[in-house]
């Protein structure tokens, strides 16, 4: 079984989750059977360990991980990478992988643009 886990930043106000639970739904909408979670950093849970472990329980095999995070500050460049290296270590059957930070893609910036051009 493959997984995405969208990966953000987290916040104690359940309004800020808003986006992360909306593209987590459109993610379903688009692919029914595909597993999707969302994880945060800190302020709120679920936290990437406990999700990693809830899909080892559930048989998942790889692991895909998508930061939502639009500047690579210490969160993308330290956190996450420490974050991983010991979900390696502790679900070695699992292949895990990691994209870009979505604001590093070319497409969310171009998308950006084009929404900020709009009247």
């Amino acid at each position: 079984m493959r997984a995405i886990v969208l990966f953000a930043h987290g916040s104690r106000d359940p309004l800020w989750h808003g986006p992360i639970k909306a593209i987590a739904a459109r993610i379903r909408e688009i692919s029914p059977d595909q597993e999707v979670r969302c994880a945060y950093l800190e302020l709120t849970e679920p936290s990437l360990p406990q999700v990693a472990q809830e899909l080892s329980d559930l048989g998942c095999t790889e692991l895909h991980i998508t930061p939502l995070f639009l500047g690579v500050g210490k969160h993308a460049r330290e956190d996450l990478p420490h974050l991983i290296s010991q979900l390696k270590e502790d679900h070695p059957s699992i292949q895990l992988s990691c994209a870009q930070s979505i604001g590093e893609d070319l497409r969310i910036i171009d998308l950006v643009a084009q929404i900020a051009l709009r009247p």
